[in-house]
């Protein structure tokens, strides 16, 4: 399962998810911005700044389509 962690008006965050959406990848989408219960857990990933990518083998940020492609 793909998570991402996204925030509004986040133009990585619509790039990760078109380029999701496109190659048919199921995920769950969990806007920080609407749920920001969910922040400390992102911050405890290591992470900043959003999209934060998280899958069972590995967690990523921002817009990397070298990385997506290998959820595809």
């Amino acid at each position: 399962m793909v998570t991402i962690y996204s925030k509004n008006n986040c133009v990585q965050c619509k790039m990760t998810k078109r380029f999701l959406e496109q190659h048919q990848v199921d995920f769950k989408e969990i806007n920080l911005d609407e749920q920001p219960e969910f922040i400390e857990h992102v911050k405890g990933l290591g992470f900043s700044a959003a999209p934060v990518i998280e899958t069972i083998s590995e967690t990523f940020s921002g817009f990397q389509p070298a990385k997506l492609k290998t959820l595809v």
